[in-house]
């Protein structure tokens, strides 16, 4: 196998660049943005699995980073007992009701083919389905709502272990995949493109409005971790023997431990997902997919069953998304549905993409990487520049301190700054795919 020595020494750049900060900054600053590194390259590799494998055009990735982050909630928070109490039993009714009407639905519709009044049938059960729904849910909702809403108002999860919401986060995003490609992937690039992100804003909109699901705007802390706690550690004696060899402060010490055993794991997911998706690029279905993202009529021709294949790529990408948005949830330590902005969680990911190399996995990462460090970055530089910039100018002065703190607005001007230059020297990324 040809080594590349251009890719190694972009990767060698990006880590010298944290190193950098690391010794300028902290080391505990340069932990967490490489953490969150890991966690944007692999929502990159996500939507690179849509758009680089697939062609298709998903600007919905925040909905599904969404769901990931639920699944943090769902699956490791501790069940809420009186909320069940109150309003669990109803709940359960509506959602019974709710499943009868859409069987009862696609009976219906099936049952009913070719007859003039099988779409007012259809829409007679869908209509008193949802208000027999919501003659249950209703009560049960305002009553578990109601049960100490400063501190629970939901149901909570099930109090299982952190790690196991990392996988469920895919199977939801998966499984709102599967009903949304089945809805709008036989529409054109344009409009696939609009329906995702009308999706995934009636998503974000759901998670903000029931507080019975996750307490909404009022957010969900204090998720519990799979790597120690600093106090903890702070309270060890080995611990405190090794700041006190290393001249080191116990709590910037017991901080890069946590960053360094967030980062373990999150580089583990990274590498297995990775290591799959160059399994499955260079494998006959990797052949296939590429051949329908260039050309799908000439696909449809040889027997390739496009619309299939689309939402199997579709499912694929949205699980890597929902995955990397339950890490990020493990992360943060609590689950914020108004923090779900698609220029967070869509427009640099698509921007990630680009950078690194549609197409490839690994420009996916380092896209990943670059990114997400200039994203974070870019309030620093921009301060830096704007102070050598005013060097000559008076404390006092009007321009000076308009362009200093003007320096907080520079992240979007490098953004734009840093994809033009990639555009124009290196249009296919900074890792172009490799033409077999």
């Amino acid at each position: 196998m040809r080594i590349n020595f251009r890719n190694i020494g972009l990767f060698a750049v990006m880590a010298l660049l944290l190193a950098a900060v690391g010794m300028l900054q902290s080391w505990s600053v340069a932990l967490t943005i490489f953490n969150l590194c890991l966690i944007s390259a692999i929502m990159a590799l996500g939507v690179n699995i849509q758009w680089g494998y697939g062609g298709l055009l998903n600007v919905g990735v925040m909905g599904f980073a969404a769901l990931g982050g639920l699944a943090g909630v769902l699956v490791s928070m501790p069940p809420v007992a009186n909320a069940w109490a109150a309003g669990g039993a109803g709940l359960a009714v509506a959602l019974l009701v709710a499943l009868a009407t859409i069987v009862a639905a696609a009976f219906t519709y099936f049952k009913l083919s070719g007859s003039g009044y099988r779409t007012v049938a259809v829409g007679l059960v869908v209509v008193v389905g949802y208000f027999a729904t919501r003659w249950f849910m209703d009560p049960a909702v305002n009553a578990i709502e109601a049960v100490d809403p400063s501190k629970t108002g939901y149901l909570g999860g099930l109090g299982l272990p952190i790690l196991i919401s990392w996988g469920v986060g895919g199977l939801l995003a998966a499984g709102a995949a599967w009903v949304v490609g089945k809805i709008a992937l036989g529409l054109r690039s344009d409009y696939l493109a609009i329906a995702t992100l009308g999706i995934s804003e009636i998503i974000v909109a759901v998670l903000k409005n029931e507080d019975w699901l996750a307490r909404g705007v009022k957010n969900v802390n204090g998720i519990p971790r799979p790597v120690p706690y600093e106090v903890d550690l702070q309270q060890s004696e080995a611990i405190r023997q090794l700041a006190a060899d290393w001249n080191m402060s116990i709590i910037d010490l017991s901080s890069i431990i946590v960053k360094l055993s967030y980062a373990g794991l999150f580089a583990i997911v990274l590498l297995v997902i990775l290591w799959l998706s160059e399994r499955a690029l260079r494998s006959p279905w990797g052949r296939m997919m590429r051949a329908i993202r260039d050309n799908e009529t000439a696909a449809e021709a040889m027997g390739k069953d496009v619309t299939r294949r689309h939402l199997q790529v579709f499912v694929l990408g949205s699980a890597v998304i929902g995955i990397a948005g339950a890490m990020l949830t493990t992360l943060d330590g609590q689950f914020t549905p108004a923090s779900y902005q698609p220029l967070r969680f869509t427009f640099l990911i698509w921007v990630m993409v680009i950078v690194g190399g549609s197409g490839n996995n690994w420009g996916a990462v380092l896209g990943g990487f670059v990114i997400w460090f200039f994203w974070i970055e870019a309030e620093p530089l921009g301060l830096w520049v704007m102070d050598v910039l005013t060097a000559g100018m008076s404390e006092d002065n009007p321009l000076r301190l308009h362009l200093l703190d003007s320096a907080a607005h520079m992240r979007l001007m490098m953004m734009g700054l840093i994809l033009l230059l990639v555009l124009r020297f290196t249009p296919r990324g900074l890792i172009p795919e490799s033409r077999r």
